[in-house]
């Protein structure tokens, strides 16, 4: 039987590569701009590539951000993916000072620029539970710490609290929230629909939960 999800088209983000692997998972996807459509939804999806301000500005021109705000309270299963886990924080630094969705404390920064580092981080990246941190029980539940995922970024998530932090990822020194977590709602900073073998049993175990 199919898996009923509910993808959010805000007009960022590489639509059709995530509707694509969440089908071969074994989703019924159904992509919408409805905020009449968000609230009553049994499992969402908010992908997105580009900017922190775009998004939300994408979000609040479609009227979804109050519509998201109130699925996200439900408990029911979210997944955000690039930009749509930096939505989750409250805030962002990224072109000036954005208000996000606000579900986890923290803000998401830019990832510190050094000589001989290149940023954005474009390319497969090793993840790893936070230090004292376990997958047990969420999407990553079953991987090895090390596996290999997809990332293209300039900002990463800082979450206020530790326990939010689900994955961590090294580059050029600096620790990446790769991906964080509260009760239900999950965010990806790597791309799970590009990231092969690991990314679509992440997103199995999405639909699963």
């Amino acid at each position: 039987m199919s898996v009923p999800v509910t993808l959010v088209d805000y007009g960022l983000g590489n639509l059709h590569s995530v509707v694509k692997a969440l089908r071969h998972e074994g989703a019924e996807v159904t992509v919408t701009s409805d905020p009449k459509d968000v609230p009553g939804a049994e499992r969402l999806v908010l992908p997105g590539v580009g900017a922190f301000a775009d998004g939300v500005k994408g979000l609040q021109e479609r009227g979804l951000f109050e519509p998201l705000r109130e699925y996200l309270a439900t408990g029911r299963p979210f997944l955000g993916i690039c930009v749509g886990m930096q939505l989750l924080m409250q805030e962002s630094e990224e072109f000036g000072r954005h208000r996000g969705l606000g579900v986890i404390p923290g803000k998401v920064v830019a990832i510190p620029a050094r000589p001989g580092l290149k940023v954005p981080q474009i390319g497969w990246n090793r993840i790893a539970p936070r230090r004292g941190g376990t997958w047990d029980g969420s999407v990553l539940d079953g991987m090895d710490p090390g596996t290999m995922v997809y990332f293209v970024h300039s900002f990463t998530a800082d979450p206020t609290d530790e326990e939010d932090r689900l994955a961590d990822a090294e580059y050029g020194g600096h620790r990446i929230s790769a991906a964080i977590q509260r009760g239900n709602v999950v965010g990806c900073q790597f791309h799970p629909e590009k990231s092969g073998p690991a990314g679509l049993r992440i997103l199995r175990r999405f639909l699963e939960g």
